[in-house]
């Protein structure tokens, strides 16, 4: 099914090609973007991360591995090597990210096209948000940002845990 007409980089209409241009220029997979999935099989693999890197009794990753890359490792930059963060003075924020209640070791991506996958390992949750921004408007549709979709659903979800 097409998802955008893109008319600013590779002017045609996106069937099954990544919509991040600069994972685009990189032949369609980079580190930062460019995976097709569904969200069960997202929520499976954020899920063996929290397990420190079991799921269904088999080891994938080894543990070590998964703390360094979910880890904050600058002292100006909510990035980890492998994941995005919170921001550390998401108390203080007016917009928290990715919502007031993720925890410091919170760890996960927000996407181009407005998807987002968190694990939150103190309270044991996984979050997938899939939806599809660039449709049909392009690129340049701000709407899932400005009206704070993702964050909101986020932080309903701790509410509903109590938390």
């Amino acid at each position: 099914m097409p998802t955008e007409r893109e008319n600013q980089f590779r002017f045609q209409l996106l069937r099954g090609d990544v919509h991040d241009p600069g994972a685009a220029m990189f032949g369609g997979v980079a580190g930062h973007a460019g995976l097709f999935s569904n969200a069960y099989d997202i929520a499976v693999i954020m899920q063996m991360l929290l397990n420190g890197g079991t799921f269904n009794g088999k080891n994938y990753i080894n543990k070590q591995t998964i703390d360094l890359f979910t880890a904050y490792h600058s002292e100006i930059s909510r990035r980890g090597y492998g994941f995005d963060k919170p921001e550390k003075d998401n108390a203080t924020k007016t917009e928290p990210y990715p919502c007031l209640s993720a925890s410091p070791q919170t760890f996960g991506h927000t996407g181009f096209t407005g998807t987002c996958a968190w694990a939150d390992p103190v309270n044991k949750l996984v979050y997938v948000f899939l939806s599809n921004r660039v449709n049909p408007q392009g690129g340049d549709n701000q709407k899932l940002l400005k009206m704070n979709v993702r964050p909101k659903i986020h932080e309903a979800i701790y509410k509903a845990m109590g938390l």
